[in-house]
C-alpha cells in the first residue's frame, strides 16, 4: 500500500495555535488602542508589490533585496516580491492616493505578515509579523520623532514589556553622510584582511552595515572607526540635539548608540531601536527612523517628510512569554452540562443568552453523564459548570457550580444572568 506523505509547515514558518493566538489577539488589540489614542489610523496593504519598489527604497545593495526577498515573475508584472517590510508600501499608497492633499501629517499604522528568506532562529522566521506606524507630511520637527518614541514606550508598558531599553542615533542626511561614508570606507580598507567575508563585501557596497556587525572578532576594530555623530552637519546636529531635549521633556530614558545605523538605505537623521529581555543576543523588538526623501525617491511630491517604526510581533510576544508580564486572558466562562431530553432546548436557549451578554460558553453537542461532563469542563479550563437536569428543567432553575472549589447554587434564569454578568464585568471575560 502506498504510504501517504505527511505535510508539515515549511521551514521558517509555523502555526500559531489557539493556546498562543489568544495572546497574539490581545497584543495586537492593545497596540491598536494605544496607536488610536495618538490619532493613528490603520492602512491595509497588499502583501506583494513590484520588486522595483523595494529595490529603489530599501537599496539594491542591501541584504534584504540582494538575498532575502521572495521574488517571482507574474503574467502581468515583470517581477513582483512578497513584502519584506511595509514602509515602502505605505509610501507607495501615500503617493498613489494623493494623501499629501489631506490636512496635516498622515499618521498611519499597519498589522500583518512580512517575508524574508533568511536563516530561521529564535524569534526570527521567514514569515514573520509586524505592527508598524508611519508619519508622512510636510514637517520633520523633532517633536514628531519624540512622540513616536513616547508612543512606543507607552505601548510596551501596556503590553507588559517593562525591561526595555531605547537606543537612539542620528545617521545624518544627504549633505553630511556621503562624506562620512567615504571616510569610513577608507578606514575599513586598511583593516579589510581582518574582517569577515560579509564585512569585506560591504566595504564597497554598504560600509555603514559593517557597524552593525555582531561578529565578536570584529568588535574591537569597529570601536576604533570614525563615528558618524562626530561628522554631522550643523542642521543634523541641531535636529539630534532637539530630539534629545524632547525626550527629556517627556521623561523618556534613552541611550545613544553611534553604531545604530539600521539596515535600510532610506534612513536619514533619527534612527532608533528598542531591545527587551528574554531573547538572547537577538534582542531587538522594534526599530525605525526618519526617511525624509523616500516619498520623492519613489516618484512622489518633493518635500514630504517621513518617520516610522516596525515592531517585531514574534519577538515581542516571545519576550513577554519569557521575561515579561503576560496578562490573565479570558477563557471559557461556562460549560453547560445537560441531562435528559427536556434539558436540551433549555440549554440551547440559555447558551444563546449568555453568549449575547459577552460570555464564552461551551454547549456540548451530545449528552453525557454529569461526572464526565464536569470532568471535560475542568480540562477545558471552564470557570463554571451550568447543570441542567430533570429537576432543573421541572423547576425552571439552574445549578451553577464554580469548578475551582465546587461551590454551587441554585438560581432562576434572571438571577443566573445577573450573577454571570457581574462576574463578566469583574473578570473582563
Amino acid at each position: 500500500m502506498e504510504s501517504r506523505k505527511q505535510f508539515r509547515a515549511i521551514k521558517g514558518t509555523r502555526d500559531i495555535l489557539p493556546a498562543e493566538s489568544a495572546l497574539w489577539d490581545w497584543f495586537e488589540q492593545t497596540a491598536r488602542e494605544v496607536l488610536a489614542s495618538y490619532n493613528f489610523r490603520e492602512i491595509r496593504l497588499p502583501i506583494f508589490e513590484e520588486t522595483e519598489l523595494f529595490a529603489r527604497s530599501i537599496g539594491s545593495d542591501t541584504d534584504v533585496v540582494g538575498k532575502e526577498m521572495y521574488t517571482f515573475d507574474d503574467r502581468d508584472e515583470s517581477s513582483i516580491s512578497l513584502r519584506p517590510e511595509a514602509t515602502a508600501s505605505v509610501c507607495r499608497a501615500y503617493i498613489e492616493h494623493g494623501m499629501h492633499l489631506l490636512p496635516g501629517n498622515q499618521k498611519l499604522y499597519y498589522v500583518g505578515p512580512m517575508f524574508r528568506r533568511e536563516r530561521p532562529q529564535k524569534g526570527r522566521y521567514r514569515q514573520f509579523y509586524q505592527i508598524g506606524a508611519e508619519v508622512l507630511g510636510p514637517s520633520d520637527a523633532p517633536a514628531i520623532d519624540a512622540e513616536i518614541l513616547e508612543m512606543l514606550l507607552v505601548l510596551f508598558g501596556h503590553e507588559g514589556l517593562m525591561n526595555t531599553t531605547l537606543y537612539v542615533n542620528s545617521v545624518g542626511c544627504q549633505q553630511c553622510r556621503p562624506e562620512y561614508v567615504e571616510r569610513l570606507r577608507e578606514e575599513l580598507r586598511t583593516v579589510k584582511d581582518k574582517l569577515g567575508p560579509d564585512s569585506q563585501r560591504r566595504i564597497e557596497t554598504n560600509p555603514l552595515r559593517v557597524l552593525d556587525s555582531k561578529l565578536p572578532e570584529e568588535q574591537a576594530l569597529i570601536e576604533k572607526l570614525p563615528r558618524l555623530v562626530d561628522h554631522l552637519c550643523a542642521a543634523c546636529r541641531q535636529h539630534f540635539s532637539e530630539l534629545k531635549d524632547e525626550l527629556r521633556l517627556r521623561e523618556i530614558c534613552f541611550e545613544e548608540s553611534w553604531r545604530l545605523v539600521r539596515g535600510l538605505d532610506y534612513y536619514t537623521r533619527t534612527t532608533f531601536e528598542v531591545t527587551a529581555t528574554g531573547l538572547g543576543s537577538q534582542n531587538a523588538i522594534c526599530g525605525g527612523g526618519r526617511y525624509d526623501g523616500l516619498v520623492e525617491l519613489l516618484g512622489g511630491r518633493a518635500g514630504v517628510k517621513g518617520i516610522g517604526f516596525a515592531i517585531g510581533t514574534d519577538r515581542a510576544i516571545l519576550s513577554i512569554q519569557e521575561g515579561g508580564h503576560p496578562p490573565a486572558l479570558p477563557g471559557l466562562s461556562v460549560f453547560i452540562a445537560r441531562m435528559g431530553t427536556r434539558a436540551y432546548p433549555i440549554a440551547v436557549n440559555i447558551a444563546k443568552k449568555l453568549r449575547a451578554s459577552g460570555l464564552v460558553v461551551e454547549l456540548p453537542p451530545e449528552e453525557t453523564n454529569l461526572r464526565k461532563a464536569l470532568g471535560l469542563a475542568d480540562k477545558l479550563g471552564a470557570r463554571y459548570g451550568l447543570i441542567i437536569g430533570e429537576d432543573e428543567a421541572a423547576s425552571g432553575t439552574f445549578t451553577l457550580k464554580r469548578l475551582a472549589d465546587a461551590d454551587q447554587k441554585r438560581l432562576s434564569e434572571s438571577e443566573l444572568l445577573e450573577f454571570l454578568e457581574s462576574e463578566r464585568r469583574g473578570l473582563g471575560a
